[in-house]
């Protein structure tokens, strides 16, 4: 008789389940957002995920991992603004804009000529809409293969500027050489350019030695976990802290279907509707699997508004609808901060 994989040395195979919604992740320093991804994945037993884009490995914070039917959103937070917590480093700059780099040029006697004004000159002169080129040092593809790749070998590849907007900078603190900053920036934008930008306009030199994502979109790292704590969590506990599948588009107006036209619209059709044009909207409707004296309105899917009528993008199951139903009946996640 072969004896157990777990005697054999092999890890156990878990049955995987399927779940729908979001958890907000703390992400650890070191960790690549796939690793991250596949960890949570893992301690949910979840059959279905994904990430709402790269977070790179020296950066922590948000990020926000979608389950089951949340993954058919995940590209709203994707193209969502983003919000981060920036420490630069003055007087230094680096091959890749970061810590991880080789110096390139020392300017520490310019460091003790900077003020208070000039970095608010030097934030103020990059918000709004600018041009960044992004860096050698990223995940990028040319010809199939990351920037970084032909970095390490010593090639530069010429690359087109970009259209961002950085929508605030504001000074947290400043000590010696060491700035912090909080940025609100459009989706794309690359904070190590950013930090050797600053240092530019500084006339020292700059780069990047921390950064944390605060924000993402509608989300925040108000009830993040991180994978610690999910450790210690037992699996109801972990299954409570998912958000709900709509939690990534709660800011798209609301529209709320009568039974028969939310039955007609789970089968993609579209519906008459006196609303005005409108790009995006989450739709709701009462839960067909209910029974007929409690109908709770449950999220439907998404949809655009064009000349009064309702045209389905996104839709849900009828089993993804009902794990709004079986979402609802589960406990409250626990208010611990972690």
């Amino acid at each position: 008789m072969a004896a157990p994989a777990a005697a054999r040395g092999r890890p156990v195979r878990r049955p995987r389940r399927a779940l729908h919604g979001v958890i907000l992740l703390d992400k650890p320093l070191g960790l690549s957002s796939n690793d991250a991804l596949q960890k949570v994945k893992w301690l949910l037993r979840a059959e279905k995920a994904g990430h709402t884009g790269t977070l790179d490995p020296l950066a922590t914070g948000l990020l926000p991992l979608c389950f089951g039917a949340a993954t058919k959103f995940s590209q709203v937070s994707l193209d969502a603004d983003k919000r981060y917590t920036a420490t630069l480093k003055l007087g230094l700059t680096t091959t890749t804009g970061d810590a991880e780099g080789d110096v390139v040029q020392t300017r520490l006697e310019a460091v003790s000529q900077v003020t208070r004004e000039a970095i608010e000159a030097a934030c103020a002169a990059c918000t709004g809409e600018i041009d960044q080129v992004p860096p050698m040092y990223s995940a990028l593809k040319h010809e199939g293969k990351a920037l970084y790749e032909y970095a390490r070998q010593g090639i530069e590849i010429e690359r087109a500027s970009r259209r961002i907007t950085i929508h605030g900078i504001d000074i947290l603190s400043w000590h010696d050489d060491e700035l912090v900053i909080d940025v609100r920036c459009s989706k794309g934008t690359y904070i190590r350019t950013l930090a050797e930008t600053i240092g530019e306009h500084l006339a020292c030199g700059a780069h990047l030695i921390g950064l944390r994502r605060t924000g993402s979109g509608q989300v925040s790292l108000q009830g993040a976990v991180t994978i610690e704590a999910l450790q210690t969590l037992t699996e109801a506990e972990r299954e409570a802290l998912l958000q709900p599948i709509d939690v990534l588009v709660s800011h798209w107006p609301a529209v709320t279907l009568n039974e028969e036209d939310a039955t007609r619209f789970l089968t993609g059709l579209r519906r008459r509707v006196r609303l005005p044009n409108a790009e995006a909207v989450r739709v709701y409707g009462p839960a067909p699997a209910a029974t007929l004296d409690q109908r709770p309105q449950v999220f439907l899917g998404s949809a655009h508004v064009k000349e009064g009528e309702l045209i389905p993008i996104r839709l849900l199951s009828p089993l993804e609808v009902q794990s709004q139903l079986d979402a609802a009946a589960r406990p409250e996640p626990s208010t611990t901060d972690f």
